[in-house]
């Protein structure tokens, strides 16, 4: 029996459609990037999540010399903030992230296979759903509603 998943997302030219607070959690994710430790790859990438109380923490990739030590920006965030505000769920996600000398042509750039899967443990645990934002440096934004949505057959704690 064939069946086919469908993934359900909003797309945003630039980031004058988002709201005012999509826009503040994307500006803090793009001053995040900025300061990503990235001399390997030179793809820098920032992160920043809404928490239910209004709060908004920001991170960035961190690269090891010994690969691969380093840490995505999404985990890097989402593990501080899981760490500090273990009972807080988070309402939002926005990531932006590119080559270092970005020519403002890439796609938005969604988050890593282990990233996905670290995203899916969290929504799971607060037993509600993350939006998630993704966009490069040219201020074109993709959103969905899940971490599910990029994720459609995850691996959870139900299977152990």
């Amino acid at each position: 029996m064939k069946k086919e998943a469908q993934i359900s997302y909003e797309h945003f030219k630039n980031s004058s459609e988002l709201s005012d607070v999509e826009k503040k959690l994307f500006d803090r994710a793009k001053q995040a990037r900025e300061n990503a430790y990235a001399p390997y790859s030179n793809f820098l990438v920032g992160c920043s999540v809404l928490l239910e109380n209004g709060e908004i923490y920001s991170g960035n990739n961190q690269e090891n010399a010994a690969y691969p030590s380093g840490l995505c920006a999404e985990r890097t965030t989402l593990f501080w903030v899981a760490a500090n505000f273990p009972d807080v769920k988070v309402k939002k996600i926005f990531i932006v992230g590119g080559p270092k000398e970005s020519d403002e042509k890439n796609p938005p750039i969604p988050p890593c296979g282990a990233c996905r899967q670290s995203l899916i443990e969290y929504e799971t645990k607060q037993n509600e759903n993350i939006d998630l934002y993704f966009s490069s440096m040219n201020d074109e934004v993709v959103k969905v509603h899940s971490i599910k949505d990029l994720l459609p057959f995850y691996f959870d704690a139900t299977f152990l």
